[in-house]
């Protein structure tokens, strides 16, 4: 949409030093009126507040095809099958879903910074949809305690095809398990063990 009332897939904008993104937002007042957009910097999700600097790239993204990215940390049971509906589109010929469920253990027991770990997520799945050419994209963690056989971690995407569906789907459980701030005990006959993670990105 932003593309069509440009007439072109980029504009160049000259802006004073100090500059912030809702400087840039302002000249591009026409182009972007009436449509609710998220900002990227050179790929990263910004803030309205972001200071510009000379040769950043600034995206503005409007919802993706089937629904902004969704992404949440909840203390509640999560569900499958509500995920799976948000990411249903009538481009879509396959529907894939994964479930991360609690194993071996009594119980895990989840702590995370959910501020930036749903802002990760979100990324991570704005990402995947672009990446792979997904219609649309989702991811929820649970935090608190997980009993044995309940999921933690769920995803749902859609795609034109299964291809695409199978590996964004792997794509974004893949780097929420490296990327987003969230840490997990294991609970067992009353013993308690932190599992060992990695530095995000290695």
């Amino acid at each position: 949409m932003l593309r069509e009332r440009a007439g072109t897939p980029s504009v160049t904008l000259e802006l004073p030093e100090g500059a912030r993104v809702r400087d840039a937002l302002e000249s591009l007042s026409e182009l972007a009126e009436g449509i609710p957009l998220v900002m990227a910097v050179n790929r990263e999700y910004a803030s309205e507040e972001h200071v510009l600097g000379a040769g950043d790239e600034l995206a503005l993204i409007p919802p993706v095809s089937g629904g902004a990215p969704w992404a949440r940390v909840s203390d509640e049971a999560l569900s499958l099958d509500a995920l799976a509906e948000r990411v249903r589109d009538p481009r879509a010929g396959a529907v894939v879903t994964f479930s991360g469920v609690t194993r071996e253990v009594e119980r895990l027991e989840y702590e995370a910074y959910a501020e930036m770990a749903e802002e990760r997520m979100a990324a991570i799945v704005a990402d995947a949809v672009e990446r792979h050419g997904l219609c649309a994209a989702a991811v929820e963690h649970r935090v608190g305690d997980v009993p044995r056989s309940q999921p933690s971690v769920i995803v749902a995407v859609s795609a034109p095809h299964r291809g695409e569906a199978f590996a964004g789907a792997r794509d974004i459980i893949d780097r929420v398990k490296a990327e987003a701030p969230i840490w997990k005990k294991e609970i067992e006959g009353g013993e308690e063990r932190w599992v060992e993670g990695r530095a995000p990105g290695v």
